[in-house]
């Protein structure tokens, strides 16, 4: 019996998170973040990314860090957000190779140093992205206020990309994080996937994979919209499981109905 990537033409599994950014769907709604990001980053500046969860934020961190070359730029990627003050310091300074203190005062200014010797002796800029930094706390984001202030407030040295759930927007909203707020040159934002778009999505996941067709029928497309309204994370898991039922049932096309079950499957 074939397997399922033979009876479909995959090379490879499709809609996984296991895909180059080389190969990532590309529309201006996905393309336009990035390129607003990397503008921003090049300024020296800050800036936030919120959106629903599974529209592609963290996409949009990786083709962001792809481009930032690494004889320029010194790029460090940190998720871990629902710490103590002290705590997600201490998970800066591990992320960034900068050596512990004692005490948080300390530890702050030993940060701080190490960010400016790697501006300014090794010549690179240096990125944090921050993701789910919906889940940050209050106390936190003064943090991230006191990392981006060098030299009384007149250099550019570190740039934050918070990246988060509509929470994020609601957490910089509040009067005592405006100092924080105002700090972020660009606040961009994130979709889901219209009916059209997310058929070639669907197209494009199949593609990469190796499919010389498509082998989702219209009705099944259609079901994968309606039940997972553009959302990508949902949209791939809908697609895959249904690939695996079709394939289950030795036929070489999805239909409507391997969406239908694919998704009592997935959300009983």
């Amino acid at each position: 019996m074939k397997d399922l990537h033979s009876r479909f033409g995959f090379h490879t599994t499709p809609f996984t998170r296991e895909i180059s950014t080389d190969c990532r769907f590309s529309l201006p709604l996905l393309d336009e973040p990035v390129d607003a990001l990397e503008r921003v980053i090049e300024r020296r500046m800050s800036a936030a990314l919120i959106a629903p969860a599974g529209t592609g934020k963290t996409s949009i961190l990786r083709a962001l860090n792809a481009r930032l070359p690494e004889a320029r730029y010194r790029v460090r990627y940190i998720k871990v957000t629902c710490l103590a003050r002290r705590d997600m310091c201490r998970e800066i300074a591990s992320a960034t190779g900068c050596a512990p203190a004692g005490n948080f005062p300390a530890l702050v200014r030993r940060l701080q140093e190490h960010l400016l010797q790697v501006a300014d002796t090794d010549g690179l800029r240096p990125i944090l992205l921050i993701d789910e930094a919906h889940e940050t706390r209050p106390e936190v984001m003064g943090l991230f206020r006191l990392l981006t202030n060098f030299a009384m407030d007149s250099r550019l040295v570190l740039s934050l990309v918070l990246c988060g759930q509509p929470p994020l927007k609601t957490l910089l909203n509040r009067d005592d994080m405006e100092d924080v707020a105002r700090r972020m040159a660009l606040y961009a934002s994130l979709r889901p996937l219209t009916r059209e778009e997310t058929r070639q999505y669907i197209e494009h996941r199949c593609s990469v994979a190796g499919a010389p067709t498509l082998p989702f029928d219209e009705r099944a497309c259609d079901a994968i919209f309606e039940i997972g309204r553009g959302n990508l994370r949902a949209t791939d898991n809908l697609a895959l499981e249904s690939l695996q039922l079709a394939h289950q049932a030795d036929l070489g096309s999805v239909g409507y109905n391997h969406v239908a079950e694919a998704r009592r499957l997935l959300w009983p």
